[in-house]
């Protein structure tokens, strides 16, 4: 005769929790914690925000990208299969560039330090028609895609002048009192915050200037 569980048995079985079903990456850009703050026919700009302890979902990158880094903070990644990277300490006006569009790449962050992780994640979706230009100045990073010029400025400094012949995205990596001088003798001066971001698909040449008081870095992502 086959015996029956125990009610006490059965009741513990009854209570257990089902167990947890495997996570399924997903796109970045359907990943929450990256929040769209600009898309067109070229790039995709996401900001994450992670306060200390918490985490993304797995998600997969399949463009070739540039992180710029808003904040000092400690991360480390989780990637299936392999074992825990880091801890990666960052900094304000950091630069990294990933090469993804081969070969898509999945991970989760995780916010190992004190201080909240903020990171502006561009996705570089396809290139824009016209010929390839040397480099303006040293990149700070760059791959196939995209080159990355980081411009640290302390007050009152100003970067030398510079054209763009290609389309790019200034951004804000620090708070900065802006001003932009172009040539012919045009100005424009405004406050921009960290992680502002703006477009610009016409040909530009300008000189970049820290109008504050604090020293201050600010990012131009041309794509090649």
């Amino acid at each position: 005769m086959t015996s029956m569980p125990s009610p006490l048995l059965l009741a513990v079985l009854l209570a257990a929790p089902p167990s947890a079903a495997p996570e399924t990456p997903v796109p970045v850009d359907q990943e929450p914690r990256h929040r769209m703050v600009l898309r067109n026919d070229y790039v995709e700009v996401l900001r994450v925000t992670l306060p200390p302890g918490e985490s993304t979902g797995l998600h997969i990158h399949s463009h070739d990208g540039v992180a710029v880094f808003l904040a000092p903070a400690t991360i480390t990644m989780d990637v299936p299969g392999q074992p825990s990277r880091g801890p990666l300490e960052l900094v304000p006006g950091g630069v990294s560039v990933q090469s993804y569009a081969r070969q898509p790449f999945t991970h989760r962050v995780i916010n190992a330090g004190t201080t909240a992780f903020e990171v502006l994640d561009v996705e570089l979706l396809q290139r824009p028609e016209g010929p390839p230009v040397e480099a303006l100045a040293p990149p700070a990073a760059e791959h196939d895609s995209a080159r990355a010029y980081a411009w640290r400025l302390a007050p009152g400094a100003a970067t030398s002048q510079h054209v763009h012949r290609r389309p790019y995205l200034i951004v804000a990596a620090t708070p900065l009192q802006l001003l932009m001088q172009s040539p012919d003798g045009g100005s424009f001066e405004h406050l921009v915050a960290a992680g502002d971001v703006h477009w610009v698909d016409v040909p530009v040449t300008h000189v970049l200037a820290n109008r504050g008081t604090a020293d201050g870095t600010i990012v131009e992502i041309e794509v090649k």
